[in-house]
């Protein structure tokens, strides 16, 4: 299992930028993490230097988001629709999509899903409950 740093994590989307500014060739994960960044020009002054972004704490700066953990939940809910892992989280990403007319907005309702589930898991001390995840998406993209 890989489990990279955050400073790896920084690194690594600091470098897709990089990439997509010059033009360079990119893996696949870099060019789906491309795209998610193209989503987000609010956050490309904070991937514009690695340096400064591995360096810096975002629990100093309260109301602002950490552009690094937002962009890695898109990747992560991204790879867990490709794998459909959680079992049942494509088919609820993509009827939260439908509904909500926008994949990028069902990317951040999920988020809040998997961001309730994460903080659940660690406020018990009990593994994540995938299946409470998946609900609580569902729950957003069925609700009137």
């Amino acid at each position: 299992m890989f489990s990279p740093s955050q400073a790896d994590v920084r690194r690594f989307l600091c470098g897709v930028h990089a990439k997509t500014q010059s033009g360079a060739p990119m893996e696949a994960i870099e060019t789906l993490a491309s795209l998610w960044i193209a989503e987000h020009p609010e956050y490309h002054a904070d991937l514009s230097d690695a340096d400064a972004a591995v360096a810096r704490n975002y629990d100093e700066t309260p109301g602002q988001t950490n552009p690094f953990l937002h962009l890695s939940m898109h990747l992560s809910i991204s790879e867990q629709c490709s794998i459909d892992q959680p079992r049942g989280i494509r088919q609820a990403v993509e009827l939260l999509t439908a509904r909500l007319d926008s994949l990028h907005d069902a990317h951040h309702a999920a988020m809040d899903c998997l961001g309730e589930m994460l903080w659940e898991s660690q406020r018990s001390g009990r593994p994540p409950d995938g299946n409470a995840y998946i609900a609580a998406v569902q729950r957003r993209a069925t609700r009137d």
